[in-house]
């Protein structure tokens, strides 16, 4: 019986010859189309490898800043020992003969990339089934591959490019009208600190704060005061890595400061009445607040980023807290 993997390679991987043949044809007509192309696709997206070795003659010229057109390329080939391997001048000839405009390159060349994403899935699938029937791999070993794989692809597929301004504008306009319609002092996550909410209108999506200071010096216990303000008077979903400290320390640091009771007291064990009503209370206040705390050490930029997508798919993400950046591998 056929297993997945075998299933898997014995189909036909997705390409679209049409949009690789558009998008060579396409630069050939309009050079200034190349330095598009060039940002968007590799060779390797590419399904066909007569037209792998085209763009990657066509990249070689753009390089070295020589003209791209008909006769370069073929020189290129030539040189390579390519140019029959693709079919000879009259290839190069049909791809500009049917390529009527160079108009729709971006979009042509965005199928073949998607193209190339979905044969680059399949060739992860069947190697990761493949170890995973072998057995031999450690299986924290193989996920971790799986993942990194995975997110070398997603971060490919995300990779941006330059925006004229008046792109944008538009944009900016909307969210400049919103905020003098709301009038409001604090536009994004309050900390608590009014101080620093004031200097800041609180703290922006995609913001990237980073505390510092010298050890021992209460860096942990200010950014947990903003993640207990943050998930407590705000229900802002928030997740927190420690890298350093255990999630029951973490909590009880939460359980302190929002009982407004003494840490020392409750390290020691002396507490009074008034002490565990507090903290009784603060509890139930914790116990509704969105607050996720991940305590794995030695943790990995692509695994901390792995949590927070999950966070953000199962129960949605505000705040991201990292104690501390140093630990990271």
């Amino acid at each position: 019986m056929a297993t997945l993997a075998d299933l898997l390679t014995s189909k036909i991987p997705p390409h679209s010859l049409e949009a690789e043949r558009a998008v060579l044809g396409g630069m050939l007509l309009d050079r200034e189309s190349l330095p598009k192309a060039v940002e968007l696709l590799k060779p390797a997206d590419f399904y066909k490898e007569g037209h792998r070795k085209i763009f990657d003659s066509m990249l070689a010229l753009f390089e070295r800043n020589e003209p791209v057109d008909l006769l370069t390329i073929s020189e290129e080939l030539r040189r390579r020992s390519e140019l029959d391997e693709v079919g000879g001048p009259a290839a190069l000839g049909a791809l500009a003969e049917e390529a009527a405009t160079a108009a729709h390159l971006l979009s042509y060349g965005a199928i073949v990339r998607e193209k190339a994403v979905l044969r680059d899935l399949i060739r992860i699938a069947t190697e990761i089934i493949g170890r995973s029937y072998d057995g031999r791999d450690d299986v924290e070993k193989v996920l971790d591959d799986a993942e990194r794989l995975i997110f070398q692809i997603s971060e490919r597929r995300m990779q941006g490019t330059a925006f004229p301004v008046r792109s944008i504008l538009k944009g900016t306009f909307e969210q400049i009208e919103k905020l003098y319609d709301q009038k409001e002092h604090i536009t994004g996550l309050a900390t608590g600190f009014s101080g620093l909410d004031e200097k800041t209108s609180g703290f922006q999506s995609s913001d990237f704060i980073i505390i510092a200071g010298r050890p021992s010096m209460g860096k942990t216990a200010f950014a947990m005061n903003i993640a207990k303000y943050a998930g407590v008077r705000s229900q802002r979903r928030v997740l927190v890595l420690s890298l350093e400290m255990s999630k029951e320390q973490l909590v009880q640091r939460l359980l302190c400061a929002e009982g407004r009771v003494d840490s020392h007291k409750v390290r020691t064990g002396y507490l009074d009445t008034r002490d565990w009503t507090s903290l009784t209370n603060a509890a139930g206040r914790l116990a509704e607040a969105p607050i996720y705390i991940d305590d794995s050490p030695a943790l990995s930029v692509l695994e901390a980023r792995a949590k927070a997508r999950r966070m953000k798919a199962e129960h949605g993400l505000d705040l991201i807290v990292i104690d501390y950046l140093q630990l990271m591998r």
